[in-house]
C-alpha cells in the first residue's frame, strides 16, 4: 500500500520525505528536483509492540510499514502536460491514498511558485488538476455507456453514476465528497479516479507556533478547507521533524521534552497514514518474535491467518484471541490471560480487531 506525497514545488515536501524515510531525497530551492518519485518504506511505530518486545525478549521484532512515494511538485496546467504534469498523474495513480503538504509559514528566503503563501489557493491548484484529470476519465467512460446504452438498458445506471460524480467534478469538489451507494461505489471502482482516493493534509507550519498551531491563520484555512471533505490536518514544523529524524532516540527524546511534546509529529503523521489507507494491525507474540501483521480493516480470521502462511489460511480451525488491553491487564501474561477468561476462540468469521493478539489452529 502506497501514499503519494504532493505538493507544490517548495513547500517542504521532499524534506518531509526525508525525514520519514531518512531516504536522502535531493533537496533544493527550486521546482522539480524531484523528478523520478522517492520511495520509502517506513515502519508504523506502535507502543505495543515495543512492549511485547519487552515481555518476551524475541530474537525479531517487526513492525507494520507503510510505503511512501515523493511525488515530483505540481504546477497549473499538469492535467494538460505542463511542468512534469504527465508524470505526475501516473506516480500519483499508482498510489492508494495522497498526503499533501501545504505551506502555511512565511519566509522570504524560501521562494514560492505563484509568489506569495496562500494555502486554499495551494491546495486547489493540485485539486483542480486531479478534478481535470478525472473529468477526462468520466467523460470517456460516458460516451462509451452512451453508446452500450442503445442496445442494454442496464447501463443508465451506470450513466447516472457518472453523471453525478461529473456535476460534483465540474462544480470543483472531488469524487471523494459524493455520497455514493455500495452499487455505485462498485460502478466507478475500475475508473480509479485520482479524486477519490482518501486524503491527508499536512499544514507546515513555523517552528515558533508548534506550541498553538490553530493560531496560524493559515491553518485555520486548510482545516475549514479539509472540513468540506471530511479529511484530517496535522500540523507540523517539518524543519524540526527533520532535525528530530537525524537524532538518536535519547536525544530525540530530550528534545521533544524541551518543545513539550509526546511524540514527534511524524510518529502522529505515519500512523495517520495507516490509518487513512484502511489498515489495522494484530499481533504475533514468542520468543521467535513480535509482529505487527496489517490487514485490511474488515478482514475475517481466515484471510488473516493467510497473512502469516497459506496453509494456516487453508487448514484454519480457530483463532485464540486476546485483545492488547485485556493482555495487559493480565499483567502481560497469556497464561494469566487464558486463566481469567480473557483469551477467546474465535471461528471462520470473526472480523479482526486492532490490537489483537493471536494464535491461530490449523490442520492441512
Amino acid at each position: 500500500m502506497k501514499i503519494g506525497i504532493v505538493g507544490l514545488p517548495n513547500v517542504g515536501k521532499s524534506t518531509l520525505f526525508n525525514s520519514i524515510t531518512k531516504a536522502g531525497a535531493e533537496c533544493a530551492n527550486y521546482p522539480f528536483c524531484t523528478i523520478e518519485p522517492n520511495v520509502g518504506v517506513v515502519a508504523v511505530p506502535d507502543e505495543r509492540i515495543d512492549t511485547l518486545a519487552k515481555i518476551y525478549n524475541p530474537q525479531k521484532v517487526t513492525n507494520a510499514v507503510v510505503e511512501f512515494v515523493d511525488i515530483a511538485g505540481l504546477v497549473k496546467g499538469a492535467s494538460k502536460g505542463e511542468g512534469l504534469g504527465n508524470q505526475f498523474l501516473s506516480h500519483i495513480r499508482e498510489t492508494d491514498a495522497i498526503l499533501q503538504v501545504v505551506r502555511c509559514f512565511e519566509n522570504s528566503n524560501i521562494v514560492h511558485v505563484d509568489g506569495s503563501v496562500e494555502p486554499v489557493r495551494d491546495i486547489e491548484t493540485i485539486n483542480f488538476e486531479l478534478i481535470f484529470a478525472d473529468l477526462e476519465t468520466i467523460q470517456k467512460r460516458l460516451e462509451k455507456a452512451k453508446k452500450m446504452l442503445k442496445s442494454d438498458k442496464k447501463y443508465q445506471f451506470e450513466m447516472d453514476t457518472l453523471e453525478k460524480i461529473k456535476n460534483a467534478l465540474e462544480a470543483g469538489k472531488c469524487a471523494r465528497t459524493v455520497d455514493l451507494s455500495e452499487e455505485e461505489e462498485e460502478v466507478i471502482k475500475d475508473s480509479f479516479l485520482l479524486t477519490k482516493k482518501p486524503i491527508l493534509y499536512i499544514a507546515n507550519i513555523d517552528e515558533s507556533e508548534m506550541e498553538a498551531p490553530d493560531s496560524n491563520e493559515n491553518v485555520k484555512k486548510v482545516k475549514e478547507y479539509a472540513k468540506q471533505e471530511g479529511a484530517q490536518v496535522i500540523c507540523l514544523c517539518v524543519k524540526i521533524e527533520e532535525e528530530l529524524s537525524n537524532l538518536e532516540q535519547e536525544e530525540k527524546t530530550e528534545m521533544l521534552e524541551a518543545l513539550g511534546l509526546e511524540e514527534s509529529g511524524l510518529d502522529k503523521l505515519i500512523k495517520a497514514s495507516y490509518q487513512l489507507l484502511g489498515l489495522i494491525s494484530f499481533l504475533t507474540a514468542g520468543e521467535p518474535e513480535v509482529r505487527a501483521w496489517t490487514i485490511k480493516n474488515g478482514t475475517k480470521a481466515p484471510e488473516a491467518a493467510g497473512k502469516i502462511h497459506s496453509d494456516l489460511q487453508r487448514g484454519f480451525i480457530k483463532a485464540e484471541v486476546v485483545s492488547y488491553a485485556d493482555f495487559m491487564k493480565a499483567g502481560g501474561s497469556m497464561l494469566e490471560a487464558k486463566e481469567a477468561g480473557l483469551v477467546r476462540a474465535e471461528g471462520k468469521e470473526y472480523i479482526m480487531k486492532d490490537g489483537d493478539i493471536v494464535l491461530f489452529k490449523f490442520n492441512v
